[in-house]
């Protein structure tokens, strides 16, 4: 036979966590047909001497939802050697929809997931109402990586129960059977799971509560039932339990989630695990609660990052210290270089600095109270806060904050910050970890990943584009746990390439991909280990209308492989597009067929 691409002289790590081997990879109509010795001549031959080859990533946790109906390029993922994207995390999305009810999924989307919603106007496409037609639609479209689709509790219940959903009202037996129902209808067109969000902080762009943050336990299990009898689907859940309440609501929430997850008939779960500052040891009682579900049965994961959950301020971001200013309110409007003119006068910076912020959050505003509180404490927030530099350092101590580079200027912390977000030219970004840096280090970030119910996610690709940059957590879970981390723990290269690989394609049940295999469908990642590295986040204005988003470049993806074709050269783009839905349940059967 000949190949369409033979891989040849790379050290293959399969994706499994075994040791590597030095071996050719052949392909053939966008599957893998021979891992080792490939006689065989081929269209097309991509030399890995001196290179990692592995399966292609799969990201667990990403908001793509209205992003992937307008842009083929699925940027920033496929930069990071992301091949397959879970997009509908969080319980918010845009399907299924009423033309009535788009404006109010744009809104929330914006408030809980910082995507510009003029951006949301201007892009999506609306060529759906139910979840199967929009996979249809999405799936009809080029798009340069694979993709799968989660059914997203807040549209679903504000189709089946209009105004009433987002009114805290409890859903009626009647409710629950439409939801159970629409959701088995998506489940059954290939949708991979179902995702509900139970976070006080995720407010939509009015202010407003969540749909799905109130719904009962009788509503989620009923709604979790739909997967009774599939052999297919995940559950996937974020909720801070009601820190910002009074009391101890954390084993009633934490019942509600357990109860949704027996509800699923045996399918796998996974919750969000961080640690907060203002409850930091919440994420060990999170452990410790899943410990127990496992050991009663239930199939219990939990979502992990590879670093801080980090905030990126600057004057072009969505949040930085001086937005609740009045000296900055009245420039707020103007251009960016109109806006450091003003800034850099000096009776203009002292008016400011004599202010105090006004206050941000409350009704009408998608800010949460905790935005106030971080305003109240800025030396707090200086103490954590950072610049990352070229090649960006996350894993940094009290020596390099910005807290103690006003101290050695001898100003005060909200002055030394406002200096900062002026240089180059007003485009300056800071660094300010607000979940799981605690400790100012990354032990209980590697105590949280190495837990055996541990599984990566939290990259939020696709989303909080003007104030996260997570996309990036592939590339930095190879370089810096295994390669840069100057002390403390680290995983092996093996074990790395294994968590972004098999351990999710296993746990969505997506045989057809994961590991280098024969028969697999030749998803692929040709890397330069050891020149693999991270550039500095920087802030660009390519979305619809004009709208900003924050990206990360890496450097030593070789190739991306997507189906067999190179989507990715040298960390450039090719122009090729054979990504496509992964409709769950139905790959799996013809994998084994």
């Amino acid at each position: 036979m000949s190949y369409d691409l033979k891989i040849i002289g790379g050290l293959v790590y399969d994706g499994d966590g075994g040791e590597p081997k030095r071996a050719d990879v052949a392909v053939c109509n966008g599957r893998i047909v021979a891992v080792g010795a490939c006689p065989d001549e081929a269209s097309q031959v991509i030399d890995a001497a001196g290179h990692i080859v592995t399966p292609g990533f799969i990201d667990l946790h990403t908001h793509y939802d209205g992003q992937v109906s307008w842009d083929a390029n699925m940027q920033p993922s496929v930069n990071h050697g992301v091949s397959t994207v879970v997009m509908g995390s969080c319980g918010v999305g845009f399907a299924p929809v009423r033309p009535d009810d788009r404006e109010k999924l744009i809104r929330l989307m914006e408030g809980v997931e910082d995507i510009p919603g003029i951006a949301l106007a201007e892009g999506m496409t609306w060529d759906w109402e139910t979840l199967p037609e929009y996979m249809d639609a999405l799936d009809a479209k080029p798009h340069s990586i694979d993709f799968a689709v989660q059914v997203t509790h807040d549209p679903l219940r504000v189709y089946v129960m209009g105004d009433r959903a987002v009114c805290n009202e409890q859903a009626t037996e009647t409710d629950i059977a439409a939801m159970r129902r629409l959701t088995r209808e998506a489940l059954e067109a290939g949708a991979i799971g179902f995702s509900t969000g139970r976070s006080d902080i995720h407010r939509s762009a009015d202010g407003e509560w969540t749909p799905s943050s109130e719904a009962t336990a009788e509503e989620l299990s009923g709604i979790a039932s739909a997967f009774d009898g599939l052999s297919h689907g995940i559950l996937q859940a974020v909720n801070d339990f009601d820190l910002e309440r009074e009391g101890d609501a954390f084993d009633t929430e934490f019942d509600i989630l357990e109860a949704m997850a027996k509800g699923g008939a045996g399918r796998p779960f996974s919750l969000s695990l961080m640690q907060r500052d203002f409850a930091p040891d919440q994420w060990r009682r999170i452990i410790d609660r899943a410990e127990k579900a496992q050991a009663k049965g239930v199939s219990m994961r939990l979502q992990t990052a590879p670093r801080g959950i980090g905030v990126i301020t600057g004057l072009q971001c969505t949040f930085h210290p001086f937005i609740g200013f009045p000296s900055y309110k009245g420039i707020c409007d103007l251009p960016l270089a109109e806006r450091v003119a003003w800034m850099q006068d000096p009776q203009f910076k002292a008016q400011l600095l004599s202010e105090e912020s006004e206050k941000l959050a409350g009704d009408g505003t998608p800010v949460p109270p905790i935005v106030d509180a971080l305003m109240a404490a800025i030396d707090y927030v200086a103490s954590k806060t950072f610049l990352l530099g070229e090649n960006p350092e996350y894993e940094q101590n009290a020596e390099t904050s910005v807290l103690h580079m006003a101290q050695e200027r001898g100003v005060s912390a909200l002055e030394m910050i406002y200096d900062l977000l002026l240089e180059d030219q007003g485009r300056a970004l800071l660094y300010f970890p607000i979940y799981n840096y605690t400790d100012m280090n990354f032990d209980n970030v590697y105590t949280m990943m190495t837990h055996p119910q541990s599984i990566m996610g939290l990259s939020d690709g696709g989303a909080h584009v003007g104030t996260i940059c997570d996309s990036s957590f592939p590339t930095y879970l190879l370089t810096y746990w295994t390669r840069d981390r100057p002390q403390g723990g680290k995983l092996t290269l093996a074990e790395a390439v294994r968590r972004l690989t098999s351990d999710i394609a296993d746990y969505c049940d997506m045989a057809d991909r994961g590991r280098i295999k024969v028969g697999q469908k030749a998803n692929i990642n040709v890397i330069d280990y050891d020149a693999l590295r991270l550039f500095a986040p920087r802030m660009v204005q390519d979305l619809p209308a004009g709208g900003q988003r924050l990206l990360q470049d890496a450097k030593g993806y070789r190739a991306v492989i997507v189906d067999g074709e190179t989507v990715l050269e040298h960390d450039q783009l090719t122009g090729a597009y054979p990504g496509r839905l992964y409709r769950a349940g139905q790959q799996a059967l013809e994998t084994a067929a």
